[in-house]
C-alpha cells in the first residue's frame, strides 16, 4: 500500500476539558506511521474550544452542534469528516504504533466488511493489561451474548459511506449517552460482521470514580432502553441475563434493593451463572460497597 492509494482517514476526537491528555492523544493519531492522510476533527463539547490546536493544518476544530454529550459530539465530527475513512478516539486514550497502517490492511482484506477494531491496552490505577479478542470477525449472536470491552470506541475505524448510509450515526437518544457505543457495536453487525484484530493496538485509560446514585440510575435506564430496543436479545438468553445483571447491580448500587432483587431473579432464570446476578445481591444485601467491587474489576482489566 502506497502513499497514493492509501485511503484518506478523518479521527474524530470529542473532548471536554483534557487539554494535556487531548494532545497526547493527537500526537499519537498524528505520528501513526500510515501512508496515506491523516487529518483530525476535535469537536469541543461543552467547553471552551482550543483554537491553538488548528495551527496545526492537519487538525479542525470545531464545537457541538448537536445533541450536548459524547453522541452529538462523536457526530458532528463524524459529518465534518472527509476522509474515506472514519476513527474514533477519545481524548483519554491513546493509538499505539501501527495501529492505522494494520487496520486498514486488514479493512481491505475483506471487501464486505465496514467496520475494524482491535484489542486495548487498559491503564487503571497504575496497572495496564491487555484485552483482546480472539476473533477475526465478530457477528450480530457474539455481541448479543458479551459486550465484548475489548472492542472499545477508540479502536473503531469505519468505511465513512457505509457509517453515514448504512450503519447510521451514533445515537443520541440513549438516557445518559449511556453505553451508546455498544448499542452503535450491535447496529454495526446487523449491517456486516465486524472485522477484528486481536493486537491491542489502544491504551484505554480508566479513571477512578465514584458511581453516584444519579450516574447508576442513567444506567439502569439506558440498559432497559437497549433491551427494548434489541428484540434479538430474547434469542440469546446469556445475553439477555448478562444486561439484565448489570441492571440489577444499578439498582442495588443505588439502594433499591426489592429491585435489584428482581432484576437479579430475571437474570438468574436466563443464566443461573450470571455473576453479575450474585454480585447485585452482595451489594443489595449491604454485603459489599458497589465501589470496591468496580476497582477490583478495574484492576483486572474489566467493567461490571
Amino acid at each position: 500500500m502506497t502513499g497514493t492509494n492509501a485511503p484518506q482517514v478523518t479521527a474524530v476526537v470529542p473532548t471536554r476539558d483534557r487539554p494535556v491528555l487531548l494532545r497526547a492523544a493527537l500526537d499519537a493519531i498524528l505520528g501513526q506511521d500510515y501512508a496515506g492522510a491523516i487529518d483530525v476533527v476535535v469537536v469541543y463539547d461543552q467547553s471552551e474550544p482550543d483554537l491553538t490546536l488548528a495551527e496545526d493544518p492537519r487538525i479542525r476544530v470545531i464545537t457541538n452542534s448537536r445533541t450536548p454529550g459524547l453522541a452529538g459530539a462523536r457526530n458532528t465530527g463524524i459529518l465534518a469528516a472527509t476522509g474515506e475513512l472514519v476513527a474514533f478516539c477519545d481524548d483519554d486514550d491513546e493509538w499505539l504504533p501501527g495501529k492505522l497502517a494494520a487496520q486498514v490492511a486488514a479493512l481491505r482484506a475483506a471487501p464486505d466488511g465496514a467496520f475494524v477494531s482491535c484489542g486495548i491496552r487498559v491503564d487503571y490505577d497504575g496497572r495496564s493489561v491487555d484485552r483482546s479478542l480472539p476473533m477475526d470477525r465478530v457477528p450480530l449472536a457474539a455481541l448479543l451474548r458479551d459486550r465484548h470491552t475489548e472492542l472499545h470506541p477508540s479502536t473503531f475505524l469505519i468505511r465513512r459511506g457505509a457509517l453515514v448510509d448504512g450503519i447510521g450515526l451514533v445515537d443520541e437518544e440513549i438516557p445518559g449517552s449511556y453505553a451508546e457505543d455498544y448499542e452503535f457495536l450491535l447496529r454495526a453487525a446487523r449491517h456486516a460482521p465486524l472485522v477484528n484484530l486481536a493486537e491491542p493496538y489502544v491504551t484505554v485509560r480508566w479513571h477512578k470514580r465514584s458511581y453516584f446514585a444519579q450516574r447508576w440510575e442513567t444506567i439502569s435506564t439506558a440498559l432497559q432502553w437497549l433491551l427494548s430496543r434489541y428484540p434479538e436479545f430474547a434469542s440469546v438468553p446469556a445475553g439477555e441475563a448478562r444486561v439484565a445483571g448489570q441492571i440489577a447491580f444499578a439498582q442495588a448500587a443505588m439502594g433499591n434493593r426489592r429491585e435489584a432483587v428482581r432484576w437479579a431473579r430475571r437474570t438468574l432464570v436466563g443464566n443461573p451463572r450470571e455473576p453479575r446476578a450474585y454480585l447485585a445481591l452482595a451489594v443489595a444485601s449491604k454485603a459489599v460497597h458497589p465501589d470496591r467491587v468496580l476497582r477490583t474489576l478495574h484492576k483486572r482489566g474489566r467493567g461490571i
